[in-house]
Formats: C-alpha cells, structure tokens, sequence
C-alpha cells in the first residue's frame, strides 16, 4: 500500500476513476434534468448557469446526459471485462494446467483470433444484431479474452511445477482443486491488472460503436452518441464534442494510471 500512496500517478487514477464511479452513481440525485426532456425552447444553448454543459439540438441538458452517460460507459465496461476475463481465465487455465494438446489447440485458436482487428470484428458481429446495451456488452466481452488467455497460461506454466502443487498432486488433491486453489490464486496480479486496462479499452469500443450509430441508441445517453450529435454542430456548438471528448480520454487515462499503480503495488519484486 506504501507503494501505491507514494505513486501520484496511480493516486490520480484512483481518484478520477472513483470520482466518475461515484457521479455515475448518484446521477439520478444532482443531474438537473431528465436526460431524455426535449426544450425547444432551449436549443443549442451554450455552457451557463441553468445548464452548466449547455444543451444539444433537441434541447436537452447535456450535463445531465453526461452523468447518465457514465452510468452507461461504466456499465458496459465492467460487464464485458468480466465475461472477457471469465472466458481468459478458463481458457488461460486449461492450456497451462494440461499442456500438450490442449494447449495447443486453445492457442491456435487464439492466434485465429487476435489475427482478424477485433474492432472490425465488432463491428461486423453487431451490424448482425440488434444495436442495444447488452448486445454490446456480451459482443465487447467475447472478442476480448485473448490476452487474458495468455496471461493466465504463463503464469500457469511458471507456477506448474511449484513444490506446493506437486505437494497437492501428490496428496491426490483433483485438477480442479489444484486450479482453484492454489494456481489461481497466485496468478490473481496479472489477471487483475488486465482487467483494469482492459475497462479503458471497451469503454473506447463502446464509445465508438455510439459515435457509428451501431452502439447504444438513443435517447439512452452514451458519452458516444452526444459526440455524434456534436458533429453536426461542430462549428458552432462546441461543447457538444468537448465534454464528452474530455470524459472518455479522463476515464481511459484515469483507468491507465490505476492500472499501472495496481501492478507496482501487486509485484513482489516492489514489497519493501
């Protein structure tokens, strides 16, 4: 712990990503308005007092579409690292805990995988679906599980041949016991510090399948589709691109530094 308060990058990526987790959180308390409420009245106002973000081109507060939107980014992040990092970390343990055929296959596989752009490979999965939250998530989730796969494998063939799980084997402990309790367990720094990068990148996927339209539809508000309602107002509306813009490049940079300070924290070779 001494290690990461002594490290000012990893305390402001904590602090920003917890600011953002508790604003996503209490958005329906300080947000000043529906996010979804169309003002004619109030259309493309700039940043002021009654809308501290200014409005979009039907009226609606983007301040508040912007807390909203975190909830969303959020959402999407943590649900598709978890299915990525659940499927990574089966996988990761199959290959390194049997070797031989088994890894070769479940590597061979993977080598398939990270040979085809996973964005376009999203993009080509999602415009056979129906554009929605949890298509997004569950497709963000499967395409991602390749470097967590790989992870978890080395790790694996590091930690394979340890007294304490021939100990176990010896004792006539089962496969899955000798995995989940004593391999898994060991191999938690790499996983984790994965999975903390990992919410960076799909909160940039999620935001660009918004920005193309092929994300979270409106009038659910994304950090994405308010940049694609500022695009067409980007001459005179400038707030609509900025704010949004400054979120996901503050989120992805908070969730960078946390996860850089996780892994000097999380390294045995930086304990005092």
């Amino acid at each position: 712990m001494n290690i990461f308060l002594k490290n000012p990058l990893a305390l402001s990526g904590l602090i920003i990503i917890l600011t953002i987790l508790i604003l996503a959180l209490i958005a329906p308390i300080i947000a000043p308005y529906d996010p979804s409420f169309i003002d004619i009245n109030s259309i493309l106002f700039p940043p002021s007092i009654n809308h501290l973000m200014g409005t979009d081109g039907l009226g609606r507060d983007v301040f508040s579409r912007m807390l909203y939107g975190a909830q969303i980014s959020l959402l999407v992040g943590f649900v598709a690292v978890g299915i990525a990092s659940l499927i990574g970390v089966i996988l990761g343990s199959l290959a390194g805990f049997y070797r031989g055929w088994v890894d070769s296959l479940i590597m061979r596989f993977v080598d398939i995988m990270l040979s085809i752009p996973t964005f376009f490979l999203i993009l080509a999965i999602i415009a056979f679906l129906t554009p929605s939250i949890w298509n997004i998530m569950i497709v963000i989730g499967l395409t991602s599980w390749m470097g967590v796969t790989r992870l978890v494998r080395a790790e694996f063939f590091s930690l394979r041949q340890r007294e304490y799980v021939l100990a176990a084997e010896t004792m006539g402990s089962n496969h899955f016991s000798i995995i989940v309790k004593h391999l898994l367990p060991n191999s938690l720094t790499p996983i984790i510090v994965s999975s903390v990068l990992g919410i960076a990148s799909a909160v940039l996927v999620e935001s660009g399948l918004s920005f193309l339209g092929l994300g979270v539809q409106a009038p659910t508000a994304s950090w994405g589709n308010i940049l694609t309602d500022g695009k067409e107002y980007i001459q005179f509306a400038w707030w609509l691109s900025l704010f949004p813009g400054l979120a996901i490049l503050i989120t992805v940079l908070g969730y960078n530094l946390l996860g850089e300070g996780l892994r000097d924290v999380l390294d045995p070779k930086n304990k005092d």
